[in-house]
C-alpha cells in the first residue's frame, strides 16, 4: 500500500517535468519551420537575379551617379560585324519562347560609365538626349521587361548614334563586357552617324560580333537583309518646330534644293538646271549674311534672300535628298514632314525601314547619274499621283519619323514580326493611312460583328435568254456545299421565263426577279432576297467552272456598286452595256487596295452554243469598248486603283498523287 502510494505521490510530480522538456522541443521544431516558411515567401518575391533588380530609368539615378568601371587595356574586342549574319544564323530564337502576345521582351542593361585605365570616358558626349529617349520610349512601351531571365533581345545603355563621338576599341571593349554578351547574340545596337573621315564607312565601324544593328546610313554593300534594319537619321528639327500639314495640291516650287553641304558636281549640275527651268527650280544654299544671334541652321538663302527652314520645304512639291559624306541624311526627315515628295537620289541606299515600307508611294527615287534628266523626270509625273505621293510622305514621317520614340518601336515591331511572322504586320497595316476614302462608305474589311443573317453566299446570275446554258450553270453552282440560295435575275422584258416546271432541282431556294429595264448594271443591286455578305455575281454563260472552283473564292459587295460609284459610271455601262466587271474591280480595288486572287486565262471562256447575236463578248466592238471604259473610269475615279496581280492562287493538291477522296478540291483545273 505504502509504496503504491510512493509510486503514486511521484507519478505525479513526474509527468510535468516531461511536458515542459517535450514543449521545448516541439517548440524549437515549429520555430524552425515557421522561418523555413517565412524565407520561402520571401524568396518568391525577391528579385530572381542581380541583373534584374535594377530597372532601367535615369530618374532614379542620374548619369553622373552610374557606376564607373574601369576597361583593363587587355580587355578583349569583339570581332567586327559578320556579314553573314541572318536571323537564323546569329539570332537565338529559342530565347524569345512562345507568349499568347506574340511580343517579344526587350531588357535594357543599367547604365554604366565606361572608362580607361587612366579614367577617359569611351564617349566624349556620354548618354546623348536622343539616345535617353530612345530608352525612355523602349522602357515605357510593352516591349520592355526589367527581368533579364525572360528577355530575347538585350539593349545597351551605350550610346552609340554618333560615331563621331565615340572611341571605337574602348566601346567596343565595354560591350563585350556585358553580362550577356554572348559575341552579340541577340543584342541591338542603334547607330545613325556612321563611318568617319575620310572615307565615312556605312556601317558602325564599332566591332560587334553577332549583334543586329539598326543602322541610320547602310549600303547594299553592308546591310544584312533580314537581319539588320535600316533607320532614319533623326532630325533634331522635329521637336523644335512645328509644321502642320499642308493639303496635297501644286505648291509655288516645283523643285527645291535645301541641302548646304552637296558635292561641287552636284550642286554644278544643279544650277545648270536652274538656268533651264528658271522659277520652278529653287537651290538654296547656307547663309552668310545673318545677324548675330540667328541660328544658321534654320535659315537657307538665294542670292541674298533668305528664307526659313525647314517652312520653305512646304512650298515645293518635290524636294531633292542628295547623298552627303554620308548615304543618310536628316534632310529626308524634314523633307517629309514638310509634305513634300523626295526626290532621293544616293545610289545603293537603303531607305528607311524599306523592309516593310513602301517607298515608291512616297518618293522618287533617281541614279545619280540621271541627275540632269531629274526636271524631265518628274514632269512626267500625273498631278494625282504627286497629291498621292504628299500625303503619303507626310503619313510615312507622322507614323515612323517624328521621334525617337518612333523609331525605335517602329524598329521593335519590324524584328517582332520577323520572330512572330504568324502575328506580323501586313503590307497595309504598314503602308496604309488609317483614312476611309469615301466618308460616306463604311469598307468592307471592318464591318460590325454581328453575324450575317444566313451562312454561305448567294449567286446571282444574271441571263436574258439562254436559257440551256443558264440551266447549265444552275446546275453546276448547286453542286457548291457553301450556296445558300440561287438568284436569277431576268433580264429580258419582252420574254417571260421559263415555267417552274422546267428549272433544274436543286436542294436551295431558287428565286427568279424580273427586271423593269435590260440593264448590265442590274446584276450588282442589292436585291431584298439577299440575306448573306457574300456574293458570287455570275453570267449565264459561264459554264466552264467548276463547283470546286466556286467554292474557293467568292466576294463582292452590291451596295456599294448600286449607291455609291462615283461619276456616271452607272450610266455609262449601262449605256454601252459593257464593262461591268470593270467597274465593280475598280470599286473593290479602290475600297480594299487589294487585287483579285485569281483570273481564269481567257482561253477557257468560250461559250460554244452562243452566237453573235446571243453574246455581248462576240461583238467585234465589245473589246475596243472595254479598252475606253477603262481609261473612262480612271479619269472618273482620278487614279488607276487596279492593282497588278502575277499569281493565281489554286490549291495544287490535284496534282498529288491521292485518292480523290483525299481531296479538298479534286476538280480544279490547272493552268
Amino acid at each position: 500500500m505504502c509504496a503504491s502510494v510512493k509510486y503514486s505521490s511521484r507519478g505525479p510530480a513526474l509527468i510535468p517535468r516531461m511536458k515542459t522538456k517535450h514543449r521545448i522541443y516541439y517548440i524549437t521544431l515549429f520555430s524552425v519551420v515557421l522561418l523555413g516558411l517565412i524565407a520561402t515567401g520571401m524568396f518568391q518575391f525577391w528579385p530572381h537575379s542581380i541583373e534584374s533588380s535594377t530597372e532601367w530609368t535615369l530618374d532614379r539615378r542620374s548619369v553622373h551617379d552610374a557606376p564607373l568601371v574601369k576597361l583593363p587595356v587587355s580587355s578583349p574586342i569583339p570581332e567586327r560585324g559578320d556579314l553573314s549574319c541572318r536571323m537564323h544564323t546569329c539570332f537565338d530564337v529559342y530565347r524569345c519562347g512562345y507568349n499568347p502576345k506574340n511580343r517579344i521582351k526587350v531588357y535594357i542593361y543599367p547604365l554604366q560609365r565606361f572608362v580607361d585605365e587612366v579614367g577617359v570616358p569611351i564617349s566624349s558626349t556620354g548618354l546623348s538626349r536622343e539616345y535617353n529617349d530612345l530608352l525612355s520610349a523602349i522602357s515605357d512601351s510593352d516591349f520592355y521587361t526589367d527581368d533579364v531571365t525572360r528577355a530575347c533581345l538585350f539593349v545597351p545603355s551605350i550610346d552609340v548614334l554618333n560615331q563621331n563621338s565615340l572611341r571605337i576599341r574602348e566601346t567596343a571593349q565595354a560591350l563585350a563586357m556585358l553580362p550577356r554578351w554572348d559575341k552579340g547574340m541577340n543584342h541591338l545596337l542603334f547607330n545613325m552617324l556612321p563611318g568617319g573621315p575620310p572615307d565615312y564607312n556605312t556601317a558602325l565601324d564599332v566591332p560587334r560580333d553577332r549583334a543586329l544593328l539598326a543602322g541610320g546610313g547602310f549600303s547594299t554593300w553592308t546591310y544584312r537583309q533580314g537581319y539588320d534594319v535600316s533607320i532614319p537619321v533623326y532630325s533634331p528639327l522635329s521637336a523644335e518646330v512645328d509644321l502642320p500639314e499642308k493639303q496635297p495640291g501644286p505648291r509655288r516650287f516645283f523643285i527645291l534644293s535645301s541641302q548646304t553641304a552637296i558635292h561641287r558636281e552636284y550642286r554644278i549640275q544643279l544650277e545648270r538646271l536652274k538656268e533651264e527651268n528658271g522659277e520652278a527650280l529653287l537651290l538654296l544654299d547656307k547663309c552668310s549674311n545673318l545677324s548675330q544671334g540667328v541660328a544658321s541652321a534654320r535659315k537657307r538663302c538665294y542670292k541674298g534672300q533668305v528664307y526659313d527652314y525647314p517652312q520653305i520645304l512646304q512650298e515645293s512639291s518635290f524636294c531633292v535628298v542628295l547623298r552627303g559624306a554620308r548615304l543618310g541624311q536628316a534632310t529626308l526627315s524634314d523633307v517629309l514632314q514638310a509634305g513634300c515628295v523626295p526626290v532621293i537620289m544616293a545610289d545603293s541606299y537603303i531607305l528607311p525601314f524599306s523592309e516593310v515600307l513602301d517607298w515608291k508611294r512616297a518618293s522618287v527615287v533617281i541614279p545619280e547619274e540621271k541627275l540632269p534628266e531629274m526636271y524631265t523626270i518628274l514632269k512626267s509625273i500625273p498631278h494625282r499621283q504627286v497629291e498621292e505621293m504628299q500625303r503619303q510622305a507626310r503619313w510615312f514621317w507622322d507614323a515612323y519619323f517624328r521621334s525617337m520614340k518612333a523609331i525605335g518601336l517602329t524598329t521593335l515591331q519590324i524584328i517582332n514580326d520577323r520572330i512572330y511572322p504568324y502575328a506580323a504586320r501586313t503590307y497595309e497595316q504598314w503602308n496604309n493611312p488609317p483614312v476611309v476614302k469615301w466618308s460616306s462608305v463604311n469598307s468592307p474589311l471592318f464591318l460590325p460583328l454581328i453575324p450575317p443573317r444566313s451562312p454561305g453566299f448567294t449567286a446571282v446570275v444574271l441571263t436574258y435568254d439562254r436559257v440551256e446554258s443558264l440551266f447549265r450553270v444552275i446546275t453546276e453552282i448547286s453542286k457548291v456545299p457553301s450556296l445558300a440560295k440561287l438568284l436569277v435575275v431576268w433580264n429580258n422584258q419582252n420574254k417571260s421565263p421559263p415555267e417552274e416546271s422546267l428549272w433544274p432541282k436543286v436542294a436551295v431556294p431558287l428565286k427568279v426577279v424580273r427586271t423593269k429595264e435590260n440593264k448590265l448594271s442590274n446584276r450588282f443591286f442589292p436585291f431584298d432576297e439577299i440575306e448573306t455578305e457574300a456574293v458570287l455575281a455570275i453570267d449565264d454563260d459561264i459554264i466552264m467552272l467548276t463547283s470546286d472552283e466556286l467554292q474557293f473564292g467568292y466576294e463582292y459587295f452590291n451596295h456599294l456598286y448600286t449607291y455609291k460609284m462615283p461619276g456616271d459610271i452607272k450610266n455609262w455601262v449601262d449605256a454601252h452595256m459593257n464593262c461591268e466587271d470593270i467597274a465593280m474591280n475598280f470599286l473593290v480595288a479602290n475600297i480594299t487596295g487589294k487585287a483579285p486572287i485569281k483570273v481564269t486565262p481567257r482561253k477557257k471562256f468560250k461559250c460554244p452554243e452562243c452566237t453573235a447575236i446571243d453574246g455581248l463578248s462576240l461583238d467585234q466592238t465589245h473589246m475596243v469598248e472595254r479598252s475606253e471604259c477603262i481609261n473612262k473610269f480612271a479619269s472618273v475615279f482620278g487614279t488607276m486603283p487596279l492593282k497588278v496581280v502575277e499569281h493565281r492562287a489554286d490549291p495544287v493538291l490535284y496534282k498529288d498523287d491521292f485518292p480523290e477522296k483525299l481531296k479538298s478540291f479534286p476538280n480544279i483545273g490547272s493552268l
